[in-house]
């Protein structure tokens, strides 16, 4: 019988990009171990996104004194706008009013100009009215923009590492798939030896087989002689 080939050692795999191995699998021990190499970059990016992110999320729905003071500021110019705007509507009419009743009645102490006056002064009560609750919506209009920011910040972050972890995943699967591959070609030709060398050894089982079974054949024809040479004289 033939000497039996050594089953093959475990085959580990390799993801090279520009001459650099970006990811290994590899046995050690009893383990199959699988790494992946980051470039300097990436883990400065990796662990910034990381510490932004942790960072980020325990105050997120925290408004510290320079944030306040920002919204506070926006809302401020706001409404001195929205009061600008209400004066520059109503102001002109008031000159108009005055300068009306002056010409007509020479002085402001009578019904038609304190009736207008009236009427100007309500309407611009139910501008400023509107302009406090103006005021309010925008108050919640820039908290929301500022949460909806730090939220998207966030997602940006968690995104940044989700797509770096879908890359290292990927290279480490690549790493894997070419171990896969390494170990089934072993296997393979490992096997197409054994069949190469069971082959070798049946035939030479043949071989050896024949030659006892001519000897057996050339003693039997010896002993029918004798017989034969033993029956003549007995006759």
């Amino acid at each position: 019988m033939g000497k039996s080939s050594k089953y093959p050692s475990y085959s580990g795999g390799t993801i090279n990009v520009n001459g650099s191995t970006k990811a290994n699998t590899y046995k050690r021990g009893k383990n199959i171990i699988s790494d992946y190499n980051m470039s300097d970059d990436e883990r400065k990016a990796y662990d910034y996104a990381q510490k932004s992110y942790a960072d980020s999320l325990s105050k997120i729905n925290v408004f510290d004194n320079n944030t306040q003071k920002n919204l506070q500021s926006q809302l401020e110019a706001y409404t001195l706008n929205g009061q600008k705007m209400i004066n520059s509507v109503y102001s002109p009419m008031l000159e108009d009013l005055k300068t009306d009743v002056a010409s007509r009645f020479g002085n402001f102490d009578n019904s038609v100009f304190m009736d207008n006056l009236n009427a100007i002064e309500t309407k611009r009560a139910e501008s400023v009215s509107d302009l406090a609750q103006d005021v309010l919506a925008k108050r919640d209009e820039l908290v929301n923009n500022e949460l909806s920011q730090r939220y998207t910040y966030l997602n940006f972050l968690q995104d940044v590492q989700n797509q770096m972890n879908s890359n290292i995943m990927n290279y480490v699967s690549g790493s894997q798939s070419n171990s896969s591959a390494g170990n089934s070609y072993n296997a393979q030709a490992y096997a197409a030896n054994q069949s190469s060398n069971s082959i070798g050894n049946y035939a030479k089982l043949g071989i050896g087989l024949a030659g006892t079974l001519t000897g057996f054949g050339t003693a039997t024809s010896a002993v029918m002689d004798i017989i034969g040479k033993y029956s003549s004289k007995s006759k």
